[in-house]
C-alpha cells in the first residue's frame, strides 16, 4: 500500500522558484511507493501547488516539473527593460535603509491592472481552467487567501469551490503591488497574511504524511542590526507564524495518541510531519524581503536547481531512515561515504570521531539497537537533515530524546552527528 501524502507550499515569492525545484523532483519520483492526496499553497506557493496539482490530475507527473520550469521561465525578467525594472526595484530596495524611498497605491499605478492580467495570462497559458469543475477527487488543492474586509481566513478548496485564475491572484496579491481581488463573495490580500500555507484542511484528507515545503527560514546564525535586516527577519518570522501554529497541532495530537491521551477510536491519526526548507547558506545570492521580488533569470534558476538538489536529499533521507528502522545493516552502509564521520554525545553513547562507513554502520548496530526514530516530532531538511531520536542508551530502560543529523554530498552521507535535542525539535 501506498504511503498517502500531502504536501504544503509555502509562500514567498520569486523564493518559491525552490519549491518549483522540489516539486518538480517529487512529484516524477515518489508516485511509485507514495500517493499525493492534497496540496495546499499559499501566494507562490499555490502557484506552484496548482501546476503541480493539475499535472497530478491529468495523470501525468512528469509533466509537473516541465510546467513549473515554463511558468518561472515566463515569469522572469528576460527582456532588456524587464531587467532594467528588475535591477531598479532591487536597488531601490537597497536604498532604504539611507533614505526613505516613495511609494505608490497600486490604485493609483495605471501599471498594476496590466500586472494583474499578465500574470493570470501566465496561469491560462499552463492551466486550462475551463476543464476543472469542483469535486471530491483525489488530489485536492487548496489555496490560502485572506478578506481584507472581514479579516477572515479563506481556504480555497477545489472539493467544493472552482479553482480560478481569479483564486490563484487572490492568493498572490500582494497589496503593495496588485489591487485587491474580487472573487468568491470576498475581497481578497495575498494569503501571506493568513494560512501560510493551509495545513488544517489537508489534515482532513487523513494523510499519512504531510511534506511541507518552507520558504522562511527557521533559524538565523546572526543577530540583525541593520534596519533591511531587522526589516528581513520580521518578515520571515510574520511568515512562519501559522505555520508553526498548525504543525504544533499536528505534532501534539501525534503525541497524544502515541501516549494513549487519545484513544484511535476518537478519530485522530498519527501523521508524520516532514519539512523542506530552503537553506539560505546554499545560495550565492541575499535572499531577503527585498529578494522575494526579484525575477533575475540567474536567481530563479539557481533557487529551482537548489530545490531540486535539497528534494534528492529529502529522498535519500527518507530511504536511510527506512533502512535505520528495518535495521538492515548492509542497507545502512550503502548510504554512508568512504570518509564519514560520526560524533555521538549525550543521551547517546558518547564516541567519536569515528570515521568510515563501516565503523559507523558497526557503532549503529551495535551501540544504537534501541534507538528509534521518533516520528512524533517533525523531520527537518535544510543544509542538513535532521530527526529526533528516542534513545535509551542511558541505561535506565526509559527513552530519552535525542538528534541525529546528517550532512550529504552527492548523495551519500558524509556526516553524522549524534547529541541533544535543540529548541523547537
Amino acid at each position: 500500500m501506498r504511503t498517502r501524502v500531502a504536501i504544503a507550499c509555502q509562500g514567498g515569492g520569486s523564493h518559491t522558484a525552490f519549491t518549483a525545484g522540489v516539486l518538480g523532483r517529487l512529484c516524477g519520483a515518489v508516485l511509485d511507493t507514495h500517493e499525493v492526496v492534497g496540496l495546499s499553497g499559499t501566494s507562490g506557493g499555490a502557484v506552484c501547488a496548482l501546476l503541480a496539482w493539475y499535472a497530478l490530475r491529468d495523470g501525468d507527473p512528469a509533466a509537473a516539473g516541465r510546467l513549473l520550469g515554463e511558468f518561472w521561465a515566463d515569469n522572469s525578467a528576460s527582456s532588456p527593460w524587464e531587467q532594467l525594472a528588475n535591477a531598479s526595484m532591487m536597488l531601490a530596495g537597497d536604498m532604504q535603509q539611507f533614505v526613505a524611498m516613495p511609494t505608490i497605491s497600486p490604485y493609483d499605478n495605471v501599471l498594476a491592472g496590466a500586472a494583474a492580467q499578465e500574470f493570470k495570462a501566465m496561469l491560462w497559458r499552463r492551466v486550462d481552467f475551463d476543464r476543472i469543475e469542483p469535486g471530491p477527487e483525489e488530489p485536492a488543492l487548496v489555496i490560502g487567501a485572506v478578506d481584507v474586509l472581514s479579516g477572515e481566513f479563506r481556504a480555497f478548496d477545489s472539493r467544493r469551490d472552482r479553482i480560478s485564475a481569479d483564486i490563484v491572484l487572490a492568493s498572490a496579491a500582494i497589496p503593495t503591488l496588485f489591487r485587491a481581488v474580487s472573487v468568491g463573495g470576498g475581497t481578497f490580500w495575498d494569503g501571506l497574511f493568513s494560512q501560510n500555507p493551509p495545513i488544517r484542511e489537508l489534515v482532513d484528507l487523513r494523510p499519512d504524511e504531510i511534506w511541507v515545503i518552507q520558504i522562511n527560514p527557521t533559524r538565523r546564525d546572526v543577530e540583525p542590526r541593520t534596519v533591511l535586516d531587522i526589516g528581513d527577519r520580521r518578515n520571515e518570522l510574520a511568515g512562519n507564524l501559522s505555520l508553526y501554529q498548525e504543525l504544533h497541532f499536528v505534532e501534539k495530537i501525534d503525541e497524544w495518541l502515541e501516549s494513549g491521551v487519545l484513544a484511535e477510536d476518537t478519530g485522530y491519526k498519527s501523521i508524520v510531519v516532514r519539512i523542506v526548507e530552503l537553506s539560505p547558506s546554499r545560495v550565492r545570492w541575499s535572499l531577503s524581503a527585498r529578494s522575494k521580488l526579484n525575477r533575475d533569470p540567474a536567481f530563479i534558476g539557481d533557487l529551482i536547481a537548489l530545490g531540486r538538489a535539497q528534494a534528492d536529499e529529502f529522498l535519500t533521507a527518507l530511504a536511510f531512515e527506512r533502512a535505520w528502522k528495518e535495521r538492515n545493516s548492509e542497507a545502512l552502509l550503502s548510504f554512508f561515504a568512504d570518509d564519514v564521520e560520526l560524533m555521538s554525545t549525550d543521551p547517546f553513547p558518547v564516541a567519536g570521531p569515528i570515521r568510515g562507513a563501516s565503523p559507523v554502520s558497526a557503532f549503529i548496530d551495535e551501540q544504537l539497537s534501541s534507538a528509534i526514530i521518533d516520528l512524533t516530532r517533525k523531520q527537518v531538511a535544510r543544509d542538513r537533515v535532521a530527526w529526533t531520536v528516542k534513545t535509551s542508551a542511558t541505561g535506565s530502560g526509559a527513552h530519552t530524546r535525542g538528534r541525529a543529523e546528517v550532512a550529504l554530498t552527492a548523495g551519500r552521507i558524509t556526516s553524522l552527528k549524534l547529541g541533544p535535542t535543540r529548541l523547537g525539535d
